[in-house]
C-alpha cells in the first residue's frame, strides 16, 4: 500500500497545489485556461508525436485492450442515460449529457501523468493507442445521440459534419497522425529536433496537473450532486470493472499489458464533459459536479485499482 501511495501522492499533490494556488490568489484564475490550452494544443501533441513516432505503435495497437476499453465506455454512456432518465427524471437531452459525463475519460490531463508515474514510459504506446481514438469515437457518438434526442435537433448529416470538424481541428489528432506517419516512415529525428520534442513532452505532467487543480475552483457543488455522484461511480468503478472483465477473462490479455487499459479506464471524467454540456446547454451542473466529485474521489479509486492490478 505504501508503494501505491508513493505513486499517486505526487500526482494529487500537484493537483492540490494548483487548486490552492488559484483559490488563495497566488496564481491568476484567468491563467488556468491558458495553461490547459498550452497542454492540450502544444505540449501534449508534441508528446504524442514523439512517443508514437519513436515506438512500435503498430504492435501497441491491441484490439484485446482497445475493444474492451471502448465497449465499457459505451456501456457506461447508455447506463448513465438510463440512470438519469429512470432515477433522476432528466429530459432526453439532459440524460445524454449525464451519460457523456459517465463515459468520457480525462485521458490527457490526468491519465497520461498517472500512467507514466505508475508504469513508466513503457505504458505510453498502449495508452496513446487508446487516446488516439478517444475523441473521435466518444465525442461523435455523444453529439449524434444528442442531436437525435433533443427536440430542436439538427439534421444528422450536419451533426456528423460538425463532429468531424471538431475532431480534425483537434491538435491532439495532429500529433497522433504525425507520430504514426513518423513511425511508419522509419525516419530518425535529428538530435536537436528530438530534444525539442522531449522538452515539450516533459512539460505535460506538471502543467496538466497544476492546470486541472486550478480549474477545479471553477466548479462548485450544487443541487445535482447526487446525480453527479452516480455518474462518477459509473466512470470510476463500472468502466474499469467492465474493461478488467473483458481483457482478463474474455480476451485473456496478459496482466502486464492489460493493466494499462484498465487503469486508463479508471481515470475521472474529463473537462470536455463540461464543454459538451455548455455547448448544448443540457445538464451543465451535473457535468460540473461530476468533474469535481470524480477528480477528488479518483484519489481513492485509482489507489484501489492499482492495488487490484498489482495482485
Amino acid at each position: 500500500m505504501l508503494s501505491i501511495l508513493a505513486v499517486i501522492a505526487p500526482i494529487f499533490a500537484l493537483i492540490a497545489l494548483g487548486y490552492l494556488a488559484v483559490n488563495r490568489g497566488l496564481y491568476p484564475a484567468d491563467g488556468v485556461k491558458a495553461l490547459i490550452g498550452f497542454v492540450n494544443n502544444f505540449a501534449t501533441p508534441c508528446l504524442l508525436f514523439y512517443s508514437i513516432g519513436t515506438s512500435d505503435f503498430r504492435a501497441a495497437f491491441n484490439i484485446g485492450i482497445i475493444g474492451p476499453y471502448y465497449f465499457g465506455a459505451i456501456v457506461c454512456f447508455v447506463l448513465g442515460i438510463v440512470v438519469a432518465r429512470r432515477f433522476f427524471g432528466n429530459r432526453p437531452g439532459e440524460a445524454v449529457s449525464a451519460g457523456f459525463s459517465a463515459m468520457f475519460t480525462n485521458t490527457v490531463l490526468v491519465g497520461l501523468p498517472i500512467m507514466s508515474r505508475a508504469y513508466g514510459d513503457e505504458s505510453l504506446p498502449v495508452t496513446l493507442s487508446i487516446i488516439g481514438l478517444h475523441g473521435a469515437i466518444l465525442l461523435t457518438l455523444a453529439m449524434v445521440t444528442m442531436e437525435l434526442t433533443r427536440r430542436d435537433a439538427q439534421p444528422l448529416g450536419a451533426t456528423l459534419a460538425l463532429a468531424m470538424r471538431r475532431v480534425v481541428a483537434n491538435p491532439l489528432i495532429w500529433g497522433i497522425a504525425g507520430g504514426i506517419s513518423l513511425s511508419i516512415s522509419g525516419i530518425d529525428l535529428a538530435e536537436p529536433i528530438a530534444a525539442f520534442f522531449r522538452m515539450m513532452a516533459q512539460a505535460v505532467v506538471p502543467a496538466a496537473l497544476f492546470g486541472i487543480g486550478g480549474a477545479l475552483n471553477e466548479f462548485k457543488l450544487s443541487d445535482n450532486w447526487q446525480q453527479a455522484l452516480a455518474a462518477s461511480f459509473i466512470k470510476l468503478v463500472i468502466h474499469p470493472a467492465i474493461a478488467y472483465g473483458l481483457m482478463i477473462w474474455v480476451f485473456h490479455v496478459p496482466m502486464e499489458i492489460a493493466r494499462y487499459g484498465i487503469l486508463l479506464s479508471a481515470m475521472p471524467s474529463g473537462i470536455n464533459i463540461y464543454v459538451f454540456a455548455t455547448f448544448y446547454d443540457r445538464g451543465v451542473s451535473v457535468a460540473a459536479n461530476t468533474i469535481l466529485i470524480a477528480t477528488v474521489l479518483s484519489a481513492l479509486t485509482i489507489s484501489g485499482w492499482l492495488y487490484v492490478l498489482s495482485l
